[in-house]
């Protein structure tokens, strides 16, 4: 009989840890609440790193567009060139900027959120939401990389599709107002 007790509480406590397991897999709901609180609340800085994002190959491009001005332009046609270049880049942006906030805050549920559910508590979720000074709050900053990091690899993979031929054709646009053939045209950074 001893035995019978030893293996039924072995069994029930594998059942707990398992059935522990498998509580956490999804949030309840007052944790996707919170998460989704959250969410809101870090919209902004979601934002922010889609916004990072699309200015970067337009930096990029303009970096080496400034490059191939001094070089291979005449100095009284670099400025016309240099507006022309500046006004393409802002159309770009325009155009790039508005798509990646989008998908950002779609995917901040699926990358974020799921950062949040797995490392907080409901309880710390509550107190991150009332935005004390805690641990909990050093805590959250300290993942700011990591949620960085997911949204973006997601973000990156998300939108390739829709921005990849907006940069090919403000690259051919550049180089069209620089002079340059396709083939005489300097290698364009890879996109990330």
């Amino acid at each position: 009989m001893l035995k019978l007790t030893r293996l039924t509480l072995l069994a029930l406590s594998l059942a707990t840890l398992l059935a522990s397991g498998l509580a956490q897999a999804e949030p309840t709901a007052a944790k996707a609440e919170l998460i989704s609180k959250i969410l809101i609340i870090q919209r902004p800085a979601v934002e922010g790193i889609a916004t990072a994002l699309a200015q970067q190959p337009a930096a990029q491009m303009m970096q080496g567009a400034n490059i191939a001005l001094q070089a291979r332009v005449a100095p009284d046609k670099r400025e016309a060139i240099a507006k022309d270049i500046q006004a393409d880049i802002k159309k770009y942006v325009e155009e790039a900027v508005p798509i990646l906030r989008e998908r950002a805050v779609k995917l901040a549920p699926t990358s974020i959120g799921t950062l949040l559910d797995e490392k907080f508590s409901e309880e710390e979720l509550r107190d991150l939401i009332k935005i004390m000074e805690s641990p909990v709050n050093k805590k959250f900053g300290q993942m700011n990389s990591d949620f960085q990091k997911s949204l973006s690899e997601k973000l990156v993979a998300d939108a390739r599709p829709q921005i990849e031929p907006k940069v090919k054709a403000l690259g051919q646009s550049i180089d069209k107002r620089l002079g340059l053939s396709p083939a005489a045209a300097p290698a364009k950074p890879a996109s990330k």
